[in-house]
Parts: C-alpha cells; sequence; structure tokens
C-alpha cells in the first residue's frame, strides 16, 4: 500500500512538468497510478480478505493498512471513476491551459490520499489522510484563481470540512483513550461519552454535506465538472458516509449514535431533494440531488443494522456509477451547447443521441427503477426501513423527490421544449454530436455498470457479508435482489415513482412554492457568519496585541504564573519529595553568584548595550554550570549561541535609541512578577522531579548509544534516540527565522542574492576581502582577520560536524561556529561581503537541510526499518582504515546546513537590509 502512495505523490509532484511536456495528454500518464491501484484493488480481492499491512513508524505509531469488504469496495470506486474522470479530462480542459499541470497533480494527489483514507487501520492515520482530502479537494475546487466565485467555494468548502475535521480530531483522541486502541479493525462496542459520539459525528456529517453543513457542496459546483463527477460522486463526499460505514459495526446501536444520524439524513435527503427542483443549473441539480442522496446513505449507514447496512452497502456502489456518469453527461452538454442552463436548452436528445441514452439509463438507476442496480439498492433499503416508520416515510418521499429531479434533468437536458426570448443558435446535428470518446466512454461505461452489475447483486450480497455480517443488530432482513416479487417495498417504490411524476408534471406550481418557501439562503447565512467572526477577531486582536512586546511579555509571564496559582489551589498539596543540596561542586556557588550579580546589574541599566552585554553573561554563565555538572556539548552550544545572540543584539540596537524609554510598568510590579515566574519554574521543576514513578533513563543511555554505534551519549540522543524532537526543533527555528526576519524587509523578499553596485573596493593591487566598506568605516585589521580566519573556522565547523558522533561537537555546534566565521565577515565587509561569502541563497540553504533531515526518514522505510530509524555500518578504507558510516550524519548535516541558512537570512536582514534601510534614510535626509 505504502508503494501505491509513493507512486501516486511522485506522479503528483511531476504533473506540471508532464503537462508542460505532453499537454493534455498527460492525463493519460496520470491515470497510471490510479489503474495500478485498481489492479491492486482486484488482485486483493481474489487473495482472500481481509488483508493487513503494517510498517513501523514513530513513536510508537505504525504506518496500518486494512482491506476487508467494504475497503475494498471503496478503493475500487476511489480508483476506477478516478481512472475514468482523469481520461475524460484529457479532452474537457482546452488544449494549452494555463492550469493543466495545477489540476492533475492535485487531482492525482486527492485520489491517493482517498486511498489511503479508506484503507487506514488507525485512526490518526485516516485523519492524517483526511485532512490531505480536505487540502486538495480546496485546490481542485478553487481551480480558477481569477474567478472570484471559485475562490469564495473553495473557502466555504475548507472551513467547513476543516471545522468538522478538528471536531473529528478531538472525538478520534477521546475514542482512543476510551477503547485502549487506535487501531479501527480492534475497536469494540462499548458505551462511549456523549462528547465522543458527537465529535465523531460532527466530521462525518460535515464531509459528507449534511444538514446543517451542506450548504459547501452546491458552491463547490464552482469546480470544473470532472472535479464534480470525483469528488462529490465517488470520492470526497463518500468519506463522511465511510467513516459511518466503518464505525457503524462498533457503535451504530448507540442510541445517541442513530437519534443524530437518522433525523439529519432524512431531513438532508427531503432538503436536498425539493431545493433540486427548482434549479435550473444542470449541475447544481445534481449537487443538490447528491446532498439529497448522501442523506439517504447516511440514514442507511446510521441505522446500526445489518439489514440497513446491506442495503447501504448497495446504493455506494449504485450512487457512485449513476452519479458520476450524470455529472460527466453534464460536461458534456455543457460543452456541445456552451450553456448548463436548462432554461437555453432543448432537443439535445435528437443532435446527441447517444449521450441521451447514456443519461437516460444512470437517471433510471438513480430514480430506482428496474433492472439496474440502483433499483435494487433502494427495494433493500425500503425493506430494511420497514421497522422504522417515522424514516421509512422520509425515505419514501425522499424517493418521490429523487425521481421528480431525475425527470426534470433529462428533460432539461435533453427534450424539445419551447425556449422563452431570443434563441441563439445552438449546435446542430452535424456539430453537437462530434462528442470526443474520451468523454462518452467514461459516462457510457458507468451508466452501463449500472445495468451489468444488477444481475449479480445476489454474489455482491454475498461478499458484502463479511462486513454487514459484524453488525450487532440483524434489524428488519434485508436483501439485494432485482427482482424479488410483489411485495410491500415494491409498493412503496411505486408509490413513490407515481408521487415523483405528478411533482414533474406540476413542477411550475412546485418551483413556485418552494421560492415562496425558501426563506432563509443557507450561503447567505453562512458569509454572514463569516463577516461577524471576522469582525469579533479583529476586534480581539485589537484589544489583545497593541504593537507593545512588553506587553506581550507581561501577559505571557502572568499566564506562567496563573497555571501555577491555578495548580497550586486545585491540584491538593504539592509533594516535593526533592533531595536539595547547596552545591555539588567548589565551582557552582561561584558561578551562582556571577549569575545572581548579572541579573541584579540588568535591572539598573540605562543603556541597551550595557544591557545586552549582561544578559550574554547570565547566558555564559549557564553555559559554565553546563560545562561542572560535566555536559561540554551542552556547554560549547550555549557558548556559541550566546556568542551569535550578542552579534543580533548588537545588530538591532543600531535601529535602537541609546537610551531605553521608561516602562510604563512600575518597577515593584515587574520585581514581584519575576519573582513570581522564578518561583512557579522552579516549583514545577521540582514537583516534575517528586512525580517520577519509574527510574530514570540515564541509566539505559549507555546501551542506547552503543546501539546507535555512537560514542557520545548527547549526538546519540539529537541523531538516533530522539531524532523526531530535533527534526521537529529544526522545523520551528526555520519558521521563526523566516517569520521574524521577514518583518524586517519593507519591500519584497528577492530570491536573488543582492550584490550593490556601490560596493567598495580598497585602492591598489591588494585586497583582503571581495567587497569593503566605505572609507571611513575600514578597519584594516579586522578584514585581514577576517580573511586568514575564516577558512579556518569553516574547516572546524566541519571537524565539529563529523567529530559529534564520537565527541564533543554535531551538526548544531558546526553550524552555528560556520555562522559566526560568515558573522565575522559580514562585519568587516558589509552587505556586499555577505552575498561574496554565501553565494547561495538563505532560503534554499535553510530548504536543502530540512530535507536532507526529514529525507533520513525514508531511508529506514526502504530497508523495513522505522522512521528516521539511523543505519549503520563498518567499512575498511585503503590508507585510511576502519571507517564507521552511520545515516545519522546525513541527518546532522542537514541540521548544519539549516543552521548556516538560518544564520545568512538573520544577518541579510537584520544586518544587510537594516544597513540599506540606514542607507536610503540618509541619502533621503
Amino acid at each position: 500500500m505504502e508503494s501505491l502512495l509513493i507512486l501516486h505523490a511522485v506522479a503528483a509532484a511531476c504533473a506540471p512538468w508532464l503537462a508542460t511536456r505532453l499537454g493534455r495528454a498527460s492525463f493519460a500518464v496520470l491515470a497510471v497510478p490510479p489503474a495500478a491501484a485498481f489492479c491492486y484493488t482486484g488482485w486483493l480481492a481474489t487473495r482472500g480478505l481481509p488483508v493487513r499491512e503494517s510498517t513501523p513508524w514513530a513513536l510508537g505509531m505504525e504506518l496500518s493498512f486494512r482491506a476487508d469488504a467494504l475497503a475494498v469496495l471503496m478503493m475500487s470506486l476511489v480508483t476506477g471513476v478516478g481512472v475514468l474522470v482523469l481520461c475524460y479530462s484529457a479532452r474537457y480542459f482546452p488544449e494549452g491551459d494555463d492550469g493543466l499541470g495545477r489540476y492533475g497533480g492535485a487531482m492525482v494527489a486527492f485520489a491517493g490520499s482517498m486511498l489511503g483514507l479508506v484503507t487506514a487501520d488507525d485512526l490518526l492515520l485516516l485523519y492524517v489522510f483526511w485532512e490531505l482530502t480536505t487540502v486538495f479537494s480546496y485546490l481542485l475546487i478553487g481551480y480558477d484563481p481569477e474567478s472570484r466565485m471559485s475562490r469564495q467555494a473553495a473557502m466555504k468548502a475548507l472551513t467547513v470540512t476543516t471545522s468538522g475535521g478538528l471536531a473529528m480530531l478531538a472525538g478520534f483522541v477521546l475514542l482512543g483513550q476510551a477503547a485502549g486502541t487506535y487501531q479501527i479493525s480492534q475497536l469494540r462496542p462499548a458505551d462511549l461519552a456523549p462528547a465522543t459520539v458527537v465529535l465523531v459525528l460532527a466530521g462525518a456529517l460535515s464531509k459528507s454535506a449534511i444538514f446543517p453543513f451542506s450548504t459547501w457542496l452546491p458552491a463547490a459546483m464552482a469546480a470544473p465538472t470532472p472535479v464534480s463527477a470525483y469528488l462529490h460522486a465517488a470520492a470526497m463526499v463518500k468519506a463522511g458516509v465511510y467513516l459511518l460505514a466503518r464505525l457503524g459495526p462498533a457503535f451504530g446501536d448507540l442510541a445517541l449514535w442513530r437519534a443524530v444520524t437518522v433525523p439529519l439524513g432524512v431531513v438532508t435527503m427531503l432538503l436536498g431533494g425539493w431545493r433540486a427542483l427548482r434549479e435550473t443549473d444542470l449541475k447544481r441539480l445534481l449537487a443538490y440531488g447528491t446532498v439529497g442522496q448522501l442523506g439517504f446513505l447516511v440514514v442507511l449507514f446510521g441505522s446500526g443494522t445489518e439489514g440497513a447496512a446491506l442495503a447501504g452497502v448497495g446504493m455506494l456502489l449504485a450512487h457512485a456509477l449513476f452519479k458520476a456518469a450524470l455529472f460527466l453527461v453534464v460536461g458534456i452538454v455543457d460543452h456541445a451547447a456552451g450553456t448548463r442552463d436548462l432554461r437555453e436548452l432543448s432537443g439535445l436528445g435528437r443532435v446527441m443521441p447517444w449521450v441521451c441514452g447514456v443519461a437516460v439509463l444512470a437517471g433510471a438507476s438513480m430514480a430506482g427503477l428496474p433492472p439496474l442496480v440502483g433499483f435494487a439498492g433502494k427495494e433493500a433499503a425500503l425493506e430494511a426501513l420497514l421497522d422504522t416508520p417515522l424514516a421509512l416515510a422520509g425515505v419514501v418521499a425522499g424517493s418521490a423527490l429523487t425521481a421528480a429531479y431525475t425527470l426534470r434533468f433529462l428533460w432539461g437536458a435533453f427534450a424539445r421544449k419551447p425556449l422563452p426570448g431570443p434563441q441563439e443558435a445552438l449546435p446542430g446535428p452535424g456539430e453537437a454530436h462530434r462528442v470526443p470518446a474520451a468523454m462518452l466512454v467514461p459516462a457510457a461505461l458507468l451508466s452501463v455498470l449500472g445495468l451489468l452489475v444488477a444481475p449479480l447483486v445476489p454474489w455482491y450480497e454475498g461478499a458484502m457479508s463479511a462486513y454487514t455480517g459484524t453488525f450487532r443488530d440483524p434489524g428488519h432482513h434485508s436483501h439485494l435482489a432485482v427482482w424479488s416479487g410483489f411485495t410491500f417495498p415494491l409498493l412503496l417504490s411505486a408509490v413513490s415513482l407515481a408521487a415523483g411524476v405528478v411533482l414533474f408534471l406540476a413542477r411550475d406550481p412546485v418551483a413556485r412554492a418552494g421560492a415562496a418557501l425558501h426563506v432563509v439562503d443557507s450561503g447567505q447565512l453562512y458569509w454572514s457568519l463569516i463577516r461577524r467572526l471576522d469582525r469579533f477577531a479583529i476586534q480581539l486582536t485589537g484589544f489583545i496585541q497593541r504593537g507593545s512586546v512588553p506587553d506581550y511579555l507581561m501577559l505571557t509571564l502572568l499566564a506562567a504564573v496563573g497555571v501555577g496559582l491555578f495548580s497550586l489551589v486545585y491540584g491538593g498539596e504539592p509533594h516535593l519529595d526533592v533531595p536539595v543540596v547547596a552545591w555539588q561542586r567548589p565551582e557552582q556557588p561561584a558561578i551562582v553568584v556571577l549569575l545572581a550579580a548579572a541579573a541584579i546589574l540588568a535591572l539598573f541599566s540605562r543603556a541597551y548595550v550595557l544591557l545586552a552585554l549582561v544578559v550574554g553573561v547570565t547566558g555564559y554563565g549557564t553555559a559554565l554550570l553546563f560545562l561542572v555538572h560535566g555536559s561540554p556539548d551542552l556547554a560549547l552550544t550555549q557558548f556559541l549561541a550566546e556568542t551569535l545572540s550578542l552579534v543580533i543584539f548588537a545588530l538591532v540596537l543600531r535601529r535602537l535609541p541609546i537610551q531605553p524609554e521608561k516602562g510604563r510598568l512600575a518597577f515593584p510590579f515587574r520585581l514581584g512578577l519575576g519573582a513570581a515566574v522564578g518561583v512557579v519554574v522552579t516549583g514545577a521543576g521540582m514537583l516534575a522531579m517528586a512525580a517520577r514513578g519509574t527510574e530514570p533513563v540515564g541509566a539505559s543511555m549507555d546501551e542506547a548509544t552503543r546501539e546507535a554505534g555512537a560514542r557520545n551519549i548527547v549526538s546519540a540522543i539529537i541523531l538516533d534516540i530522539r531524532a523526531w524532537d530535533t527534526l521537529g526543533e529544526s522545523a520551528v527555528l526555520i519558521v521563526l527565522t523566516l517569520g521574524v526576519t521577514s518583518l524586517v524587509f519593507l519591500r519584497r523578499r528577492s530570491y536573488a542574492i543582492e550584490r550593490a553596485a556601490s560596493g567598495h573596493r580598497p585602492e591598489g593591487r591588494t585586497h583582503w576581502l571581495a567587497a569593503t566598506l566605505p572609507r571611513g568605516q575600514r578597519a584594516l585589521a579586522f578584514e585581514v582577520a577576517a580573511r586568514l580566519t575564516f577558512h579556518t573556522v569553516l574547516a572546524l565547523s566541519v571537524f565539529l560536524l563529523f567529530i559529534g558522533h564520537s565527541g564533543v561537537g554535531g551538526g548544531f555546534a558546526g553550524g552555528i561556529v560556520a555562522g559566526l566565521a560568515i558573522t565575522v565577515r559580514f562585519l568587516a565587509g558589509g552587505r556586499n561581503e555577505l552575498a561574496a561569502a554565501v553565494p547561495v541563497h538563505a532560503g534554499v540553504l535553510m530548504g536543502v537541510g530540512l530535507t536532507l533531515s526529514a529525507g533520513t526518514a525514508l531511508i529506514g522505510l526502504l530497508f523495513g526499518r522505522a522512521a528516521l530509524e539511523m543505519l549503520d555500518t563498518d567499512v575498511g578504507v585503503p590508507l585510511v582504515g576502519h571507517v564507521h558510516l552511520s545515516t545519522g550524519l546525513l541527518f546532522d548535516l542537514g541540521v548544519y546546513v539549516s543552521v548556516i541558512g538560518m544564520v545568512q537570512d538573520v544577518l541579510r536582514a537584520l544586518g544587510a537590509e537594516l544597513d540599506r534601510q540606514i542607507d536610503a534614510e540618509g541619502s533621503t535626509g
């Protein structure tokens, strides 16, 4: 399974390049990953189910995938319809469209995400794929970035489904903790807290556009028609239904589960069908019909019985076939006639008889006519709901609406009817019927499958029994069949069809009645809510974020003290059973006195420069404490980081006044707040030590270090044992650096290294640096020292990088040393010298470094190991001897390069850019 997902990811990444080279034909190449997944699905079905694959990942989690009967059904729909839609897209889009690569990449990535979603056997892994489908659907719905309607529709879909997804994540965490496992196949029936049920259902119902979350789906019709045929018929909107089906065997018989899903499903089916009866846009008509059909599916899977689940899997298959086919037909009609408005269409059935036939066959399945698979699914549904009269009545009424809007669709698209107003020339028989085979065949195949599969539904029922049999409540018995004789469900089906015909014949009065009853527009209600939320956010932001750093710091410190007080009041009496000693080594008291003196001096400093130096002394004192405690790695890193921080302080101070402004807060208040924070932090540390219930892991670090192939415990922790922490911290530091430096730039940041034409070179034959400061600002001795030490310090940084696995050093320390070497050259030669010293953009360095570190995770996976599990080996090299190789070096190299990039970006922003701003202010002043 991982290989298929990687294949989809690679194809998505290559899509822009393929589109540039092949144009529309690239979609045929991009259809290969879904086609391979479809073949794999068929192989799984013949191999025997269920099939489970699991790969260790990290933090105790696994990449767990499981294919059972339900998963194979969804895999078939996701991959099979995906292949057909991509082939259809090869003729739907015009040649030379600028968005071909973007569309192809997002479509294949969505297909891969959906494939991962329906096979994930872990709740958290399912959530990851769930949100990936949300992101890629946002990109697909907003395909046309210049269209305001597309942007708004994409944002609405993203907002609604992401909000539901976050609620679902909270529900998954509660569910996993209550069940004792996050593995879906291991979930067992249990009484869940109401909050857990509601949170999980919020995610499922919002994804499937169930009332009151229905508003996003009709708006999403701004997307290209192939997107609607795939996402809104066979894939994305089915994700919520799939989740209900997946969790139904364990929790479907809970009273709250049924009380939420069944009524909302019935309401959605009725509202969607009623709204479709007055739509004039064929695509929006199908969209509201899809909303109604999704409500139907939610009723079936939300009922939590074996009979309803059997009807549900029948309707799940039928709906994907007929609704995808009808969406593709709408695209053909739009291409041929240039419009989807049924008020402007007339007589297309005679000019495009084959397209009309495809639409009639798919529409008949949607309306539930025999001998199609839609009829078999609807009959089973009516039979399964005989024990629930209210739900049955709602489904019968909804089926009548379905039949009515099906007739409205076919009549509006293909019937010959008088058109009001001046009529534009419609395509003639010699023009409109020339439908490309790549567009007609996918629609025809899906439509015909609805007919061919119908006789096989008894076999399909047997194949799905492995899933439906897992429901504890059998409910009313139902079965899938094209003909079961003259039964009560058949009578109900006939009544619904007759009512649908009546509603269609009375379409004008029905449309007027619908318009009169339409008192609240869900779209307007949504945007009104969003505007109110925006106003509230702006007001809250203005109240909290006043642009005052002291205020932000005060709020942060007050919050820390508040947490401490809350824990003290409500957490009971603290137990501080921690041995406290005055000191362990004689050097410690001396260092503490130095730290205390520096801290007191900082309180009375009246100049920023002195304050920076005094604060730096506290950092160096902390490094000395690390050294005294026997941690040379920490001491070295602290020394280097403090030195770099002092340089950054000095660069920033150029834009600040010499004397600091008097603070608005009284000195006693600041002193008391600082003391309170110190007490809280110290107490929290002591409480953490006292709360330890197991043996410290320090004793086992020696063995873990040997297993990692290292001789330095600190490096083994950073690069192997806690590699995920290091990777996360590197990413956070990079984001923080980019955020801080971006605040400095008053103009657009360029990806080119700036080499200003105003750079000066010293007169004469000899020059020590590539660029120097203007006359009067130069320091020749500094230039000589910078030139003579630069390469030596760089060599030292590389040495620290390589020695880190066995001695004091590492990628972080080496990167800071290299950064200090670059800093010295910048201070000696100015911003032009910075460009000469590091001729690579800082963003490139940070990106390459983070890619190296993250890419190391894949190496372990390629060898069947866990992610970020470092591989090592010993080799003998002629003339060199024994050499120990480890992928940890690649990881550390990524950290090294990232740190250099961060230092360069800081120097470029706080150094070079501030220099440019100062020069610009001097020239204009």
